[in-house]
């Protein structure tokens, strides 16, 4: 399977700043692959360079098997990028910009059907100026699908969503990405990179500092996290002994770090539970998410 994007020792410097230091990952056909990262981490430099729009100054790229600085018309209609905010005519209709934009592709989709990947069949006739920031959010995916790419950059395309308008918004991607479409998503959001992407690398400092799966990160670097509460004191050296773990102990709340052996260690503290008839109140299991996993992965690069 030959990669739609191929990076290796990617670095971009400004100055004395290197913004991109010696990054290498690959994008596979069909596939969303999430960039994470705080404001500064690399990401916006990254993607500029995969569209074109920078040099680097080491490494090698190739996106749809090209340089993307020396590519060709032909290679730039393969390519759709849909930014932060883009600026519309308040008055034309939905139909109308999505008509006068696909003229610049030499074979674009058809309008009423991009219309409809991007759930605004209804709206085709709607003024540009009286649609929702959402319905506005469609219209930028909607040019950036409508020349047919191989390739969709999608930048924070839910910022400024709220969670029903952000899910909705989930589907069109996934419909995307179903049709054949590769993704580079770059995301604030760690639950919108675990549902969407089918992997992600995580950026700081112009590194990439994590890469796979969210499940395999999650497993990899996460940890789970056992809580309760006790009536007193009195018990928790006890419960040490009995679970084979270290607790802590701090107004009545006890918890504990857990590797793989979770299911042994409950049991154990249950058991124990019942025979002293001790009530532990609030049990619970904190499983790590993508969240920590970025905190974790990058607290040291910050």
């Amino acid at each position: 399977m030959t990669a739609v994007v191929e990076v290796q020792n990617l670095t971009k410097r400004f100055g004395h700043l290197t913004a991109v230091d010696d990054v290498s990952f690959q994008v596979n056909p069909g596939e969303i692959f999430g960039l994470l990262g705080e404001n500064g981490a690399g990401k916006t430099t990254t993607i500029e360079m995969l569209e074109g729009f920078q040099r680097p100054d080491h490494g090698t790229v190739r996106v749809l098997g090209e340089s993307p600085q020396h590519a060709r018309r032909e290679w730039r209609d393969q390519i759709g990028v849909v930014l932060q905010e883009s600026d519309f005519d308040p008055l034309h209709s939905v139909k109308e910009t999505l008509s006068l934009f696909a003229r610049f592709f030499s074979h674009p989709r058809d309008v009423n059907e991009t219309l409809a990947l991007v759930g605004l069949t209804d709206k085709a006739n709607e003024r540009v100026g009286r649609l929702s920031g959402g319905q506005k959010r469609r219209i930028d995916v909607a040019l950036g699908i409508v020349g047919r790419p191989r390739l969709l950059f999608l930048d924070e395309p839910t910022t400024g969503f709220d969670p029903v308008a952000r899910r909705e918004f989930w589907h069109v991607i996934e419909g995307l990405r179903d049709t054949g479409t590769s993704i580079i998503l770059t995301t604030h959001y760690m639950e919108e990179a675990e549902q969407l992407c089918d992997r992600l690398a995580i950026m700081a400092k112009g590194q990439i500092v994590a890469e796979g799966t969210s499940s395999a990160l999650i497993s990899a670097f996460g940890v789970t996290t056992i809580r309760f509460e006790l009536p007193d004191d009195t018990a928790v050296a006890t419960i040490c002994d009995v679970a084979g773990v270290s607790f802590a102990y701090r107004d009545n709340v006890v918890s504990a770090i857990v590797g793989d052996d979770l299911t042994e260690v409950l049991l154990r503290l249950l058991t124990w539970a019942h025979a002293t008839d001790v009530l532990l109140r609030g049990l619970e299991v904190l499983r790590p998410t993508l969240n920590d996993v970025f905190l974790g992965a990058t607290k040291d690069e910050t």
